[in-house]
């Protein structure tokens, strides 16, 4: 018996692209229907979600894994992500081998950055958002990575975010002190873990 355009769905966490449901069998015409009809949402260009499910708690988030799968989250979303800022992103900042093509996203907005290939590949974790796998970089990766960027970012949020990163997440300086030296910034982190100690 053929699954329906829903069950597929389901059992594909409830979203999909629209390559990925036209690999199911589901034809771009029917994705249109069901959208049409109320039963799916287009969530971004390509990317269609089932209306039944509960609210995304990051919809950007998943909207970028979706979309730009090779895309890691950096920087101010990837501190906010960890509640390490105060900060509201503005868009969502990724990361990108320094190959590959720039993506292009209607919406969110698209901060992207890229990165040489160590840096790209070290400190990527991926967490579980709404059924979808994002990657993010880890909390120690990202204040290595806040400190190469930041003239672009600002030291009083590199800084704001050394601090709550002491308070709310377990202080791995081994590990920060590696990512300074994968960014190449660990003369520039040095004094500032020192005072922190």
């Amino acid at each position: 018996m053929k699954q329906s355009p829903e069950d597929i769905f389901r059992a594909n966490g409830g979203q999909l692209r629209m390559s990925e449901a036209i690999a199911h069998g589901i034809s771009r015409y029917m994705l249109y229907a069901l959208s049409d009809r109320g039963v799916l949402e287009q969530l971004s260009r390509g990317v269609y979600r089932l209306v039944e499910l509960p609210p995304i708690g990051n919809p950007d988030l998943v909207t970028v894994a979706l979309r730009v799968p090779n895309a890691v989250v950096c920087l101010i979303s990837a501190l906010a992500f960890h509640e390490i800022t105060t900060q509201i992103p503005h868009g969502v900042s990724v990361a990108i081998p320094p190959q590959a093509r720039r993506p292009a996203l209607d919406h969110p907005p698209l901060f992207v950055h890229r990165f040489s290939v160590q840096s790209y590949r070290a400190g990527a974790e991926e967490h579980l958002i709404d059924g979808v796998p994002v990657k993010i970089y880890s909390p120690e990766k990202t204040i290595a990575d806040c400190f190469k960027f930041r003239n672009k970012i600002g030291m009083d949020v590199v800084l704001e975010a050394l601090k709550l990163y002491k308070i709310r997440k377990p202080f791995k300086l081994a590990a920060l002190l590696d990512y300074a030296k994968i960014c190449r910034v660990q003369n520039v982190m040095r004094p500032y873990l020192e005072a922190t100690l």
